[in-house]
């Protein structure tokens, strides 16, 4: 699988926006997905990951799965994103040969990653997030900059992220975003314009 260029901004959905929710994101013009779900038993995951794969093929939109391998290697997905406690990107680049994305909180890790091979690191939480259980405290945007001067590789700053951070954002030289309610919370369409706009 040749590893195809990952679009500025990614919407992160569970269960409980799929089908409906997601088809509006789509609709909206986002065109990478990432699929993240903690909370359901695994046979139901790969059910609605089925279903995420095929509306992402509908909107030829980019779908990385969070955490589980090999259900993105059951449907077929463009990417997979780990955590530091998933299993190791080495490990992980034996067997998949997509977009391997890598969680960072700080600059060491985001040089592992960088220098593992990740395709992407996502940097955060940027900002205070209520979506994450168990959230790390938020590292800002001086720290963010920090990343974005040093990594090589699409720096995808995640946690908060609002419309109303979309400035902060680039003035720290973010050029990649992940959000779920900051597009997902409210009016889907207006966000999703607001975002693309500045990130595209």
């Amino acid at each position: 699988m040749i590893n195809p260029e990952i679009p500025s901004v990614c919407v992160i959905v569970s269960s409980r926006e799929i089908p409906e929710k997601l088809e509006f994101v789509l609709k909206a013009g986002i065109r990478w997905i990432q699929y993240r779900e903690k909370d359901l038993p695994r046979k139901e995951i790969v059910e609605k990951a089925f279903q995420v794969r095929q509306l992402t093929h509908k909107y030829r939109a980019l779908l990385t799965i969070n955490d589980y391998l090999d259900i993105a290697v059951a449907v077929e997905a463009e990417g997979v994103h780990l955590g530091q406690d998933d299993l190791p990107l080495e490990a992980a680049k034996k067997i998949f040969s997509g977009i391997i994305g890598i969680s960072t909180h700080n600059l060491k890790e985001a040089q592992e990653a960088q220098e593992g091979g990740a395709s992407y690191i996502g940097f955060g939480p940027v900002f205070f997030t209520t979506t994450k259980r168990n959230a790390l405290e938020p590292r800002g945007c001086d720290i963010l900059s920090l990343i974005c001067k040093k990594i090589n590789i699409p720096v995808v700053a995640i946690g908060g992220i609002k419309k109303e951070k979309i400035a902060d954002l680039k003035a720290a030289g973010c050029r990649y975003v992940a959000t779920a309610s900051g597009i997902l919370e409210g009016d889907i369409m207006k966000n999703a314009e607001a975002f693309l706009k500045v990130f595209s």
